[in-house]
């Protein structure tokens, strides 16, 4: 197991350092980033000040290290518009991402899962056609236009929600259901198939021929096999909901890193941004990494393979 974990954090930090060199260079990549801070009306002198001033005029591998080195300080630099420091405002803004997205998978997992085990135990039923259709439905609905129509019927015409903001709990209702009913399909039919295997495998039937009795056989035997890709599922996952969570935040006008991402393009805050694609790739990589740990521990086959 030891060897297992050593191997994949060795890799999981080869993908972390990969994206900040991408992040770093998309940025470059972007256009003149003096010309875009000193503006449209600025002259050749008022540039050139500005790149010396922040260190422009430097060779990339130079400007990379700097910058790394300031970022594994937990410096990501001050904000071009907000004239605050970066690492100040995502702390502020990024608790309630983390909310939404745990919120958002939560109700995915509630759902999916017991839908999945449902439909697997009775297939061709009428439990196995409506959560099929369940999870076409949340693969053909766009989660703008459903968190739309959640504002509408559940703020709007029966006013049992809040439309905006992050005051409370019940802020976080609707948000988690429009995000979270996106990633419910995928949950749902990998829990399905998942089930159905191990059902028709050699122990269970050996297990059932003891006599032992099904609810024993399905959450202590079966369950505990199938939810293994689950698992790596559920945390890819919540990292699609945390980059995806722009759309949503915007929507329903929760301030979190998601909506701060929306402000600091539309005013393109460079270091804002910059530091928003990092943070958020680099959890989505720790997500991975645990979930391959959390798979090998319950299965260990995976650490041997």
């Amino acid at each position: 197991m030891l060897a297992y974990a050593a191997k994949r954090i060795c890799l999981a930090l080869l993908v972390a350092l990969t994206v900040s060199i991408i992040s770093f260079g998309l940025l470059r990549l972007s256009g003149d980033l003096a010309q875009a801070l000193a503006g449209q009306s600025s002259t050749a002198a008022d540039v050139e000040a500005l790149r010396k001033a922040y260190g422009l005029d430097q060779p990339l591998t130079v400007q990379y290290l700097e910058w790394a080195g300031k970022v594994l300080a937990g410096d990501f630099g001050d904000s071009f518009f907000f004239k605050e420091p970066v690492a100040a405002m995502l702390a502020q803004r990024l608790p309630v991402t983390m909310l939404l997205g745990a919120s958002a998978l939560t109700f995915a997992l509630v759902l999916a899962v017991p839908l999945g085990v449902v439909a697997a135990m009775r297939p061709n039923s009428w439990i196995d056609r409506l959560a099929l259709t369940l999870a076409v439905l949340g693969q053909a609905l766009p989660s703008f236009w459903f968190a739309l129509m959640l504002m509408i019927v559940f703020g709007l015409t029966l006013r049992w929600l809040p439309i905006s903001g992050t005051g409370t709990w019940q802020h976080f209702v609707m948000p988690s259901i429009a995000l979270g009913y996106y990633a419910t399909p995928a949950i749902m039919r990998l829990t399905r198939a998942g089930m159905m295997e191990v059902m028709a495998s050699d122990y269970i039937r050996t297990a059932r021929a003891k006599g032992l009795r099904m609810p024993t056989v399905l959450f202590k035997h079966a369950l505990r096999n199938a939810v293994i890709p689950v698992v790596a599922l559920a945390a890819v996952q919540f990292g699609f909901m945390l980059g995806g969570s722009i759309v949503i935040e915007t929507i329903f006008a929760l301030h979190g890193v998601g909506y701060l991402a929306w402000e600091s393009i539309t005013r393109a805050d460079f270091p804002v941004v910059q530091a928003i694609v990092l943070v958020l790739a680099s959890i989505y990589v720790v997500l991975t990494l645990l979930a391959d740990l959390l798979n090998a521990f319950l299965d260990p086959r995976i650490r041997i393979a």
